[in-house]
């Protein structure tokens, strides 16, 4: 089984083996990698996490637990220019550095398997993690608690001042959710690195993993175009002049279908 077939069988299992799945996504990246290594190593970390949480009720111990993950050093990627193994699992344990995204992923798969209760909130620019029936997010970096003020503040740090805070923002999410904003870090941060096949490999995942976007399709035209692949771009072109509902941007797309057209390469 290949590690994309690996990675959507863990998703069908129920509930889904989110941090699996994840972990194949970075065995797609690294074929010489072996998952049963890393499930080892966070075996040990595991035992290690346990050794320092309170003695207090399971529906407690979210925030305990993401401490715990700061005091042993795990915290946000604060490399620049960021590169893609801060979208790693494997690296993340290696190197106890990752996007919050990387570390929510971690702290959820800790939570489940000692039974505490922990959600995934694809927060705008920010992933965050809720405890159910909370009146509060967590900060997956720190474990610091944010309530609507804290939110709103996050948001426009991210989105510019005149973003507006809704309730969908705040509301968990699934494991597919959580999976392609993963591929989307990942593509990003391979387009940065410039690596396109990577990146390739990513915009592709983001598409089977959920319904894509305008800007999903902008990306993996963007992708081929780097790779002269005119027959994919012109695909993703097309499919994102379907979604655009805005008239300059459809007049742009237009105007490079008809480029592309033209070009010898497709005859």
């Amino acid at each position: 089984m290949s590690p994309r077939a690996a990675c959507l069988a863990c998703l069908e299992q129920t509930p889904p083996a989110l941090f699996e799945a994840a972990l194949w996504i970075a065995v797609e990246h690294q074929p010489t990698l072996q998952p049963t290594d890393v499930l080892q190593r966070l075996n040990g970390l595991q035992q290690q996490l346990s050794q320092g949480l309170p003695n207090l009720p399971l529906q407690e111990l979210a925030q305990p637990l993401l401490r715990r993950l700061s005091e042993l050093d795990f915290h946000e990627d604060d490399e620049r220019p960021l590169r893609p193994r801060a979208a790693l699992l494997d690296q993340l344990l290696l190197r106890r550095r990752g996007q919050p995204l990387t570390l929510a992923l971690l702290a959820l798969e800790l939570a489940r398997r000692l039974g505490i209760p922990l959600q995934g909130v694809n927060f705008p620019g920010h992933f965050l993690l809720r405890v159910p029936g909370a009146d509060h997010l967590l900060d997956p970096c720190s474990g610091r608690r944010l309530y609507t003020r804290e939110c709103r503040e996050l948001l426009q740090r991210h989105l510019g001042p005149t973003a507006e805070l809704n309730a969908s923002q705040l509301q968990p999410c699934d494991a597919r959710s959580m999976l392609q904003r993963l591929s989307r870090n990942l593509r990003q941060l391979h387009q940065l690195d410039d690596d396109p096949l990577a990146a390739l490999r990513d915009a592709e995942r983001v598409l089977l993993l959920g319904t894509p976007t305008l800007q999903d399709h902008l990306a993996r035209a963007e992708i081929y175009q780097r790779l002269d692949c005119p027959h994919g771009e012109r695909f993703d072109l097309q499919c994102a002049l379907l979604l655009s509902d805005d008239p300059a941007q459809h007049l742009q797309l237009s105007q490079r279908l008809r480029l592309l057209s033209a070009s010898p390469a497709l005859h």
